[in-house]
């Protein structure tokens, strides 16, 4: 289950919201062991205060699984606030049309199914609840910072990055900025890779919870 939660449900989902947190502390600290600010085992930094739209992913144990982060391009980004210098030459996409995404993480167990590519059908899943979301939301485009580890995971799932700049080195990693397509025929990619048979957010509407 996909469940897609906005500022107004933040208090009546505050304990899926807590779980996420933890989940991005085993992700990011534990397993990948990033900079990032953490307290009580749990993972939040600033761009948690802008009020932005979280994707869960649910497992069959009703757990948290999954999860992404999205917020306007018109606002506080990543991209804009902590990471300018992999822009290179680029001006900083704000419009309303293209929306950041972060913190995309997964903690899933080896025994998870897999699709093509070798990648998790968990993975498929988050990745058509960002493009059903943003098709619902009329946007052209996700701008993103990811790891090129990552890119490789895009790649792989035919929704490939397309680079703003080339990658640099962000404390333990080779980071790199980029846009992904949001289009009716790279969900229907990603559904095809995925085995996925129809929607994964069934009402992707702005302030409704799935």
């Amino acid at each position: 289950m996909m469940q897609l939660i906005t500022p107004a449900f933040y208090g009546e989902f505050a304990s899926e919201l807590k779980e996420m947190h933890g989940l991005r502390y085993r992700v990011f600290k534990e397993r990948l062991d990033w900079e990032v600010d953490s307290k009580d085992q749990m993972e939040a930094d600033a761009f948690d205060g802008y009020m932005p739209v979280y994707l869960l992913l649910k497992g069959s144990d009703w757990r948290t699984c999954g999860c992404v982060r999205l917020l306007p391009s018109t606002g506080p980004t990543m991209l804009r606030d902590t990471f300018p210098v992999l822009l290179g030459a680029d001006i900083v996409p704000s419009t309303p049309d293209i929306w950041e995404s972060s913190r995309f993480a997964l903690d899933l167990p080896s025994s998870a199914p897999k699709a093509a590519g070798g990648l998790a059908q968990a993975t498929y899943e988050l990745f058509a609840g960002m493009i059903e979301f943003g098709l619902a939301n009329d946007l052209t485009r996700i701008v993103t910072v990811t790891d090129t580890r990552m890119e490789r995971i895009l790649r792989l799932a035919t929704w490939p990055l397309s680079r703003i700049g080339q990658p640099r080195p962000v404390g333990n990693t080779q980071a790199v900025a980029g846009f992904l397509e949001i289009s009716q025929s790279s969900l229907l990619r990603i559904r095809d890779r995925g085995r996925l048979s129809g929607p994964v957010l069934w009402k992707p509407v702005l302030g409704v919870s799935i």
